[in-house]
């Protein structure tokens, strides 16, 4: 069975679930799935691969001002082309391909791109299959993620299931099948030792290298806090570099900054919190590693972040950080009473779901085997 990813560069999260489904995929040999990953938008057009860049620029620099961008693409998705744009190019990628199921991991690769495949394969030679990553509904569940004619509607919560129902979603094509994480992260390694009463915390950047290292690490200097930090910056290296240069000339606070491919599974189960922009990917790999979460929200958030906040404190997994200096108030309130944090690994433990990648990949199997 030949799976065919859509996936786009947006964020980093959209490129992180189709590398898991590959890991996956190889992984589990019985299913008998070959995987292939294609970017759509990058690929296919300029105009889409101005979008993708546009949208990374946002996310690093001014994270209100995609309220403007994500509200255009809704307003514009009454505007649907039965043929995407640049779409020779696409065409290619399927006739070469042939895939069994054609599968989006991204809000706009749902539509024409699932027609387009049709038209060129034979409607009943393909299934179209969405995974989507967003944790709640309302403002900033972009409407692009539902398609009522696609064949099975995957969902990482119940919550994502119910606002696709609300947007027309067939219920009986819904499934909630849980975070498609890499496997690291459900690999058993021992977490790296450290002190019990030590405070390790994590300070995460987005793919794009999106982050506030070194106002963090400032505020945690003034405030004396007695903390190991650990960095990393994303594919960055400009970052890197800024953050390694700020621990060289501030040696009284502890830091590393580490590689792009550590792995972060590990790194999640040993550290005391993490501190990340709220994207979907960092929430979902923060609940699996049962590792409590500081959520940056320094310079407002995007829609698609509004929705993450909510789902952490509908569930009480997380705090939120508005400027540095909450983060070492909240660094110094946890190892004051380790309860709090305790607290959000037990909350983060009920919340996560008991499906995963294998049942996520059993279940398109079953789909693409009923053609």
């Amino acid at each position: 069975m030949r799976i065919l990813i859509l996936t786009s560069s947006t964020g980093g999260c959209h490129d992180m679930r189709a590398r898991a489904f590959a890991e996956w995929a190889q992984a589990e040999p019985q299913l008998g799935i070959a995987v292939e990953s294609h970017h759509p938008l990058e690929d296919s057009h300029w105009l889409y691969a101005f979008g993708v860049g546009l949208y990374n620029r946002i996310q690093r620099t001014a994270p209100l001002l995609h309220h403007a961008y994500f509200n255009f693409l809704e307003a514009a998705s009454v505007i649907r082309t039965a043929t995407p744009l640049g779409a020779d190019r696409f065409r290619a990628v399927l006739e070469w391909v042939r895939p069994d199921v054609v599968l989006s991991v991204h809000d706009s690769l749902n539509h024409t791109f699932f027609d387009f495949a049709r038209a060129v394969l034979g409607r009943n030679h393909v299934r179209c299959v969405t995974y989507c990553d967003e944790l709640h509904g309302g403002y900033g569940f972009s409407r692009h993620w539902v398609n009522p004619a696609v064949d099975l509607f995957i969902g990482v919560a119940p919550e994502t299931c119910a606002a696709a129902i609300r947007w027309g979603m067939a219920p009986e094509k819904t499934f909630v099948g849980g975070f498609m994480t890499r496997r690291f992260f459900c690999n058993p390694v021992e977490p790296e030792p450290r002190e019990p009463q030590e405070f390790v915390l994590l300070l995460m950047a987005s793919g794009h290298g999106a982050q506030n290292h070194i106002g963090f690490l400032e505020s945690l200097k003034r405030q004396r806090m007695e903390a190991r930090v650990v960095a990393l910056c994303g594919a960055s290296a400009e970052a890197a570099r800024a953050v390694a240069a700020w621990a060289t000339a501030n040696p009284s606070l502890s830091v590393r900054v580490l590689p792009h491919n550590t792995n972060i599974g590990q790194l999640m189960r040993s550290v005391s919190a993490v501190v990340a922009r709220p994207g979907a990917g960092v929430c979902s790999e923060a609940i699996v590693s049962r590792c409590p979460l500081l959520l940056n929200c320094l310079g407002g958030l995007m829609p698609q972040e509004l929705i993450n906040v909510k789902f952490c404190r509908k569930h009480g997994l997380a705090e939120t950080v508005r400027r540095t200096d909450d983060l070492a108030r909240l660094v110094a309130a946890w190892k004051a009473n380790p309860a709090l944090p305790a607290g959000i690994r037990e909350r983060m433990n009920a919340v996560c779901p008991r499906t995963g990648p294998r049942e996520i990949l059993q279940r398109i199997a079953a789909l693409a085997s009923s053609r």
